[in-house]
């Protein structure tokens, strides 16, 4: 199957533009009559596109997040809780002041400053591997890593649960793509056979939708019967899995081999933004030269570099934060399936809870939230099975009590239908 027939749902399902018919017509909605405002008209197919979201309950708004929320936040990705910890925005505030509100232009121009090579050093050095890139986020990150390491000639194996940002390198990618089953090495393995050329697999370490495990190890042994390299997105083990948080990758034991690069997001445990390519010297070296998204974007802002290297030493210092947030994302399930909810066991953080329908996902987090809890709340077409789900996020800073107080909210609201 090539990605496009399995793409992510994110993309897949949104509605073309309306294109003219035959001749003399026009497609519907263009408002071309007499008197129609051809202004207004360019646009007009995005009303339609509206009314479909609207009458799927797929409407999503925005939602202002107020600095002193009394609200219990488990939908933010934070999960060792350091956002907020007064020795990591102090780092970024002294970033700032040092270097600047902003990088000033590319990383190969005027953007890249002696904090952005410390970042990349500690980087690489805590989670194993012989070098680092940071870029501007971890989408950035994950469309450099693959578009860069699938040419033409190539073949790019991808997950089907994976993230979209995979799912648009590959895209974006001048290979081959092919799209397997989800979390299934031998489906790699079939995919590689008879491949002549360079070929990348690709996949999440955890699943953001489940929070399951890929199985690294089979998935780089598939990789390594046939010559393939093994690309991992890390967003959700970075600070979490491995050896005091060290990663999925390095929990497998793959960290540093000369066949895997890994990426991962600053935004997530580290608490601040930004993303990085992690691999051989040699890989890092060719995504500077030819990696787009690095070498056409601003470098990542001191402010968030600033941020993630004081996070980095934080969590060397408390390992413990990577065991706590585990433990947090266990008792979760634990007592939200002890109350007869669908609930995945989680690998990581990410605790995801089964809804009947689109609709009362949504008015389920909605109750949540009027109760005092923020919850995710994953539908389609976010979601590549069309399941939909409410999605907690384990924190490290959780408390006892505040572990409990949600599991009761979450119980309380829940429609009957579940």
């Amino acid at each position: 199957m090539h990605q496009d027939d399995a793409a992510s749902p994110l993309l897949r399902d949104v509605p073309a533009p309306p294109h003219d018919g035959p001749a003399g017509t026009s497609a519907p909605g263009r408002g071309t009559g007499p008197g129609a405002d051809a202004r207004t008209a360019a646009f007009g197919w995005i009303d339609a596109a509206r009314e479909q979201r609207r009458r799927a309950g797929l409407v999503r708004t925005l939602r202002p997040r107020p600095v002193d929320s009394p609200l219990l936040d488990l939908a933010s990705n934070d999960y060792l809780g350091l956002a907020r910890h007064p020795e990591v925005t102090r780092g970024a505030a002294q970033a700032a002041h040092r270097w600047g509100a902003g990088a000033t232009g590319s990383r190969l121009v005027s953007g890249s400053t002696e904090l952005h090579a410390r970042l990349e050093a500690e980087l690489a050095e805590f989670c194993g591997f012989e070098a680092a890139l940071v870029l501007s986020s971890g989408y950035a990150a994950n469309l450099a890593a693959v578009t860069a390491l699938g040419g033409p000639g190539g073949l790019i194996v991808s997950d089907a649960g994976n993230h979209a940002s995979l799912i648009d390198g590959c895209r974006l990618a001048r290979a081959r793509t092919v799209v397997v089953p989800h979390a299934e090495p031998d489906a790699v393995g079939k995919s590689l056979d008879g491949h002549a050329g360079p070929a990348l697999a690709v996949t999440d370490s955890v699943f953001s939708v489940d929070g399951d495990a890929a199985p690294l190890r089979s998935l780089a042994d598939a990789c390594r019967a046939h010559g393939a390299a093994l690309l991992v997105d890390d967003a959700h083990g970075l600070g979490v899995l491995g050896d005091g948080g060290r990663g999925a990758v390095h929990a497998a034991g793959l960290a540093g081999d000369p066949d895997v690069v890994a990426t991962a997001t600053l935004s997530k445990s580290l608490g601040s933004q930004g993303g990085v390519v992690l691999g051989p010297a040699r890989v890092i070296e060719h995504l500077v030269n030819t990696a787009r998204t690095f070498i056409f974007d601003t470098g990542l802002a001191p402010a968030a570099a600033g941020g993630a290297r004081t996070a980095l030493r934080l969590l060397r210092r408390e390992p413990e934060r990577a065991t706590q947030v585990r433990a947090v994302a266990a008792e979760l399930h634990q007592r939200l399936s002890a109350a007869g909810l669908t609930v995945v066991r989680p690998d990581a953080a990410v605790v995801s809870v089964r809804a009947p329908s689109p609709e009362l996902a949504v008015r389920w987090a909605a109750d949540c939230r009027d109760a005092g809890l923020v919850v995710g709340c994953f539908r389609p077409p976010s979601v590549p099975d069309g399941i939909s789900r409410l999605r907690l996020t384990a924190r490290a800073d959780l408390s006892p009590r505040q572990a409990r107080e949600a599991v009761r909210t979450v119980v309380r609201t829940a429609p009957a239908a579940c």
